[in-house]
């Protein structure tokens, strides 16, 4: 966990990679709860017999915008700004690119880069680049641009 005192802080940071979250299990039960809640039951993602014989993976993998879901868990096991604002609003994410499919049980964790920390009324709007790793694979699976606003 990286602990930064407050947004002046945090300006000096630019342009660093400014925290490494630790990792998450995606296991087959998160992503049938996933499933469920967005109505999204392609076989792919919750069928593990028929992937296990139909995939091309052998087994089921992560929705995509599962793993756009999990950015506030990964926020939240990587990074803390002490003070500085009362509350972050999730602006959105830009340039998501899935690279590789992450097949269910997959260790996950995500690499915080500040990109750029500019005001805005009432704060500062921060933009993060994310690069999410895979346990065990030597390239990325996903790269997004995350944008908050941490407001006074």
């Amino acid at each position: 966990m990286t602990i930064i005192p407050d947004l002046a802080a945090l300006a000096e940071r630019v342009g660093d990679e400014v925290a490494v979250s630790e990792w998450i299990c995606v296991d087959q039960a998160r992503i049938q709860r996933f499933a469920d809640a967005t109505d999204d039951h392609q076989w792919i993602h919750v069928d593990p017999e028929r992937a296990k014989q139909d995939s091309l993976y052998g087994t089921t993998i992560v929705h995509g915008f599962l793993l756009l879901s999990l950015l506030p868990a990964f926020s939240a096991k990587a990074l803390s700004i002490q003070s500085g604002y009362k509350i972050i609003l999730n602006c959105g994410v830009r340039d998501a690119r899935f690279l590789r499919p992450v097949p269910s049980g997959a260790n996950l964790r995500a690499h915080f880069t500040l990109q750029s920390l500019e005001p805005v009324l009432m704060g500062k709007e921060a933009v993060w680049a994310l690069v999410l790793e895979r346990e065990g694979e030597p390239k990325p699976v996903a790269q997004v641009e995350w944008i908050l606003r941490y407001l006074r």
